[in-house]
């Protein structure tokens, strides 16, 4: 019965699984026939740009160089044979790729050959912090490459949510447009010759604002595909709500936020930590390297009967000219940065506060908007039903009416906007 219940736990777990990972898979193929809602057009998005899937690639490379740099504590292994056939007249020393064997003359040995096999092994005892200061930089870079893909990926998320409300409002307008020009084009038009030319000109307003509704809806759906790297001429349906949404909050605690979670800032952080490293290189020039060596080897003329065996510590100073040149200019460095940082920093803070006016402004403008707007839809279905389609006054409250909505939808647009842009500038969504 245990066995039963584990077999059927693990069935359900790889089920769940399969299918969480079957949804993140999602292809744009799998969805032409479908609805794409917002969060499946920024996963689509990611996948398919480029410089969201470079900066990955850049975490993956800076990965591997810090695992190349934990490998220099561990000793140098070196494997080597050679086979030499040589005719000297005096002395010689065999070149570097032959492990540099000193060779007497040739009429002082019986054979002008020589065979050599063996293994060597160099591991720094001290390297001044030098190795150490090689580690902190790499893995200082992957924290630059991972704050670098965030700062990609909230860009690129920001231009989807843009151009999909964007494509939302075009969808909203294009069908309110659309649908009034399709209640007056049965339109009694007036005898009186001044009333009729009046009329006509309305009703061409109200065609024209419908086909400018149109165009802008193709406009639209062409930046959506643009924004998810995708053929111009590929199919796309969204699905999503275009009501008004709200934050809670004050501006300090958005602006403490933005100090925590935007990469931008992390950034520069990382940058610092980078400066701040270079200066202990720079410094740890003063101390020596201490290496120990150890090698064994066999070789002959004709077998390799000779033993070699041999155990070397070397203490290693190197003398550089521009020691304090190389100091100043990396202290100089770190000051740019520190500058740099705080430059970020006020730039951050003007990104919050005025993405945090902006926000406010229309949170409260959409609900005017849309209580007028609310009010004339009532009106104008009364007035529909009740009375004969004829006259200029019902064209005129219709062609209002049109503005009226175009400023409600126009409202809603820059609503949504303005929260994206918000969430981009403390980094984090609300």
């Amino acid at each position: 019965m245990k066995r039963t219940w584990l077999l059927l736990c693990i069935c359900v777990s790889l089920a769940i699984t399969a299918q969480a990972q079957s949804n993140y898979s999602v292809n744009f193929s799998s969805l032409l026939s479908e609805h794409l809602t917002l969060e499946n057009a920024i996963r689509l998005g990611l996948e398919n740009n480029s410089e969201f899937l470079t900066a990955r690639q850049e975490i993956i490379i800076a990965e591997q160089k810090v695992s190349e740099a934990k490998f220099r504590y561990l000793p140098q292994f070196t494997l080597q044979g050679n086979a030499s056939w040589y005719d000297a007249d005096s002395a010689m020393i065999l070149p570097e790729i032959a492990t540099s064997r000193f060779l007497p003359p040739s009429k002082m040995l019986d054979s002008n050959r020589y065979y050599g096999v063996g293994a060597s092994a160099t591991q720094y005892i001290y390297s001044g912090g030098r190795i150490h200061g090689a580690l902190k930089t790499a893995r200082a870079n992957l924290k630059q490459a991972q704050s670098r893909y965030e700062s990609v990926k909230n860009a690129i998320v920001l231009d989807i949510k843009k151009s999909f409300t964007h494509l939302l409002y075009a969808q909203q307008h294009a069908a309110l447009a659309q649908d009034l020009w399709n209640k007056t084009a049965r339109w009694h038009l007036s005898s009186d010759g001044w009333t009729r030319i009046r009329q006509q000109a309305i009703l061409a307003q109200l065609q024209a604002r419908a086909n400018q509704a149109q165009y802008e809806l193709e406009q639209a759906r062409l930046a959506m595909l643009v924004s998810l790297n995708k053929e111009t001429n590929a199919p796309l349906t969204i699905s999503g709500d275009l009501d008004p949404v709200s934050i809670t909050g004050d501006l300090p605690h958005f602006q403490l936020w933005a100090t925590e979670f935007r990469p931008e800032l992390k950034t520069a952080i990382y940058a610092l930590e980078l400066d701040s490293i270079a200066i202990d290189i720079a410094l740890s020039r003063r101390y020596p390297d201490i290496l120990l060596n150890a090698s064994y080897e066999r070789v002959g003329s004709s077998d390799l009967d000779d033993e070699n065996k041999q155990l070397s510590l070397a203490v290693r100073l190197p003398i550089p000219y521009t020691f304090s040149q190389q100091i100043s200019q990396k202290k100089a460095e770190h000051k740019k940065g520190t500058l740099h940082r705080s430059a970020i920093e006020d730039t951050i803070r003007v990104q919050v506060t005025s993405s945090f006016t902006k926000m406010a402004f229309w949170q409260k403008e959409v609900e005017t908007r849309r209580e007028t707007y609310q009010l004339l839809e009532k009106l104008i279905k009364q007035q529909l039903k009740q009375t004969p389609h004829t006259g200029i006054t019902g064209l005129e409250a219709l062609h209002d009416y049109l503005q009226t909505g175009q400023a409600y939808l126009e409202a809603l647009r820059e609503n949504h906007i303005a929260k994206a842009e918000l969430e981009w500038a403390i980094g984090k969504d609300l």
